[in-house]
């Protein structure tokens, strides 16, 4: 036990000084050929290694390594800093190593909390029950869809589950074109085919097209198809826009479909000043994908599935074999009745810590802070001379694009393709990260704010790299 204690003092050390000084150093930088080929040539020993040894690699070949979403400058993708007490308490649930598919024991318990917390702080109805910590939102979007699917087979006579789909009419989802890719991938999964997703159209601020919905809906329906299920967005990942959700539930509740809401990224975003009128309906949805590892800074993974009605997912998932009889559970049965997973890690405890490190004010007042500095950024855009802003800012999301001095074109003199390499060329001058998208069929760039830190004068940085990076690119 003495070198494990020495090895968990040493690693604590390592893991503070890489929180403490990860904002001194460059946002990321390529690995160099020698480190690469370390991580991923090397043989597996022979003999055993000392853990002294095995942390002296990991903070000279690793920790050196960064994917760079710990820095301030970082505006990449969706993805967070960690949290402080998410990185202290993740090594505590290794320590105990549960399976929280179910049992009497810390970890499915403090789920049943974590997950309840989760459904109050964004304003979603809580059934016990009503939801379960995933890997993240890709696989909640799996579990609310195959609920949705199971109650639309059972209302029409059918058991998906026991029968398939093959013989039933074909089951239409509808998702925006600004929905996630991770609804296509839960649709093709789960056996309802490519075909069968339906794209809706977008308005001018990138939200779905309601009247171009209900049309769909009923041409879907007049000729012999299934529409199940209608798919918003709380939070797109290109823009950050809110679907109109309550007129969304109307059309969902007039047709007898299942309403989900991914709001992996941005439901949290309804607890900014002014908000919540952007996302009224949130609560009429039938099933809510957020993730606590995107604005909440959990360390990755940890998703959640927010369920209104908990019968519906134990009916598409549940399955107790003899040997997981357990005469001591409670009418709620155990987690893994409610999703795909047997074998399930405690994320709840890196989520009740995070959580309760922060309390409700500071969840709040983070996403005031970076949904105020996507404002900001917006601002400096339309203040610009060389900048263009190409969507509202709803969330913490900035889309934006480049243009030369005083240019008014969106597409001429090669835009769209400056605008496509900037962010590489960004990213490879270390001083910021910044990711691109196509929007509205434009080339697009595009920030998320989610660090605690960054600070005005890191948009100014950001702005000044695009710069100085499009100059190289027009050489």
């Amino acid at each position: 036990m003495d070198e494990l204690r020495q090895a968990a003092a040493k690693a604590a050390d390592l893991m503070a000084d890489h929180l403490d000084r990860v904002g001194d150093g460059p946002v990321w930088q390529p690995v160099p050929d020698g480190d690469r080929a370390w991580l991923t040539t090397q043989r597996m020993p022979e003999n055993g290694r000392p853990l002294d040894e095995l942390l002296d690699d990991a903070r000279s070949r690793i920790m050196t390594h960064p994917m760079g979403n710990g820095h301030p400058r970082f505006f990449g993708w969706v993805n967070s800093p960690p949290s402080p007490a998410g990185a202290v308490f993740e090594p505590l649930a290794a320590a105990l190593n549960p399976s929280c598919a179910g049992g009497d024991h810390a970890g499915p318990l403090l789920e049943r909390t974590v997950v309840r917390w989760l459904a109050d702080l964004v304003g979603f109805p809580h059934p016990p029950g009503g939801g379960l910590l995933t890997s993240g939102a890709s696989m909640a979007t799996i579990v609310c869809l195959a609920s949705a699917r199971q109650r639309a087979t059972l209302a029409d006579g059918w058991d998906a589950r026991e029968d398939g789909l093959s013989g039933h009419p074909p089951l239409i989802l509808y998702v925006s074109a600004e929905g996630h890719s991770c609804l296509h991938k839960a649709a093709q999964l789960l056996g309802l085919g490519a075909r069968q997703v339906r794209t809706v159209p977008v308005d001018s601020h990138y939200r779905m097209d309601v009247a171009a919905l209900r049309s769909m809906i009923a041409t879907d329906a007049a000729a012999g198809l299934r529409p199940f299920c209608v798919a918003a967005s709380a939070g797109t990942v290109n823009s950050g826009a809110v679907d109109p959700l309550d007129a969304i539930a109307d059309v969902a509740a007039e047709h007898g479909l299942w309403f989900h809401i991914d709001g992996a990224y941005g439901a949290l975003g309804i607890l900014a000043d002014g908000a919540a009128p952007a996302f009224a309906g949130l609560d009429r949805a039938d099933s809510l994908a957020l993730d606590p590892h995107k604005w909440l800074g959990v360390p990755v993974g940890c998703g959640c599935a927010l369920i209104a009605d908990p019968a519906a997912t134990r009916a598409a998932f549940s399955l107790v074999p003899s040997y997981l009889v357990d005469e001591n559970a409670d009418d709620l049965g155990w987690f893994a009745e409610y999703g795909p997973e047997q074998s399930r890690p405690f994320r709840a405890l890196k989520t009740w810590a995070t959580l309760s490190h922060l309390g409700r004010d500071g969840v709040a007042r983070l996403v005031n802070h970076t949904t105020g500095l996507a404002r900001t950024l917006a601002a400096m855009v339309e203040d610009a001379g060389d900048f263009e802003l190409l969507a509202p800012v709803t969330t913490s999301i900035t889309a934006f694009r480049y243009r030369h001095e005083g240019s008014q074109a969106r597409d001429g003199d090669g835009l769209d393709a400056l605008n496509r390499a900037i962010p590489a060329a960004v990213q490879r001058r270390g001083n910021a990260f910044l990711t691109g998208t196509r929007l509205g069929g434009t080339d697009a760039l595009r920030t998320c704010i989610l660090h605690p830190n960054t600070t005005e004068g890191d948009l100014a940085v950001l702005l000044d790299e695009i710069r100085a990076a499009a100059k190289d690119l027009s050489r």
